[in-house]
């Protein structure tokens, strides 16, 4: 296993929107494995791989309940709504209120390649959501309204 980089806002790779994966094997597997590694080491719960700059469906969350590793997750079902504040790995030292589904029902392939699904509610539901969102190129900072936005870029701008 190796550590991977993890994109900072804005380098365009998290822009990218992700490619399904055709055929579960090693490659997948390992990389997976990386991700995980890698979500850890940052004391992350959730990773998708378009934040390390990999160009596929493959998702990796643990919110205190064990490792899951998604495959060509899609979400099948949503329930009720909660607003929270979220980070990002990365968009680091930002916390943006942000509504989502309470509950959301997710198909997926496991590790093996086989067809499965889960319920998540509460921080699970919150993580998919957000890994899934990076998969679509999709970043806490676009749920800002405008006036937000320009106020947050105008911040790291340097006045001269």
């Amino acid at each position: 296993m190796a550590q991977l980089k993890i994109k900072v806002f804005p380098d365009p790779d998290l822009r990218v929107k992700a490619d399904k994966v055709k055929t579960v094997g090693q490659a997948e597997k390992d990389i997976l494995a990386d991700m995980a590694l890698t979500m850890y080491l940052n004391q992350g719960v959730g990773l998708a791989a378009t934040q390390v700059g990999i160009a596929k469906c493959l998702v990796v969350i643990d919110v205190g309940d064990g490792l899951i590793k998604f495959i060509n997750p899609i979400i099948t079902k949503k329930e009720g709504s909660q607003l929270s504040e979220e980070g990002c790995l990365s968009v680091p030292g930002e916390c943006i209120k942000i509504k989502r589904a309470k509950t959301v029902v997710v198909s997926f392939l496991n590790e093996e390649g086989r067809p499965s699904h889960i319920t998540g509610a509460g921080l699970l539901s919150k993580a998919i959501q957000h890994e899934l969102d990076h998969l679509s190129g999709k970043l806490i900072v676009d749920y800002l309204n405008p006036i937000k936005k320009l106020l947050k870029r105008t911040k790291s701008c340097r006045r001269i």
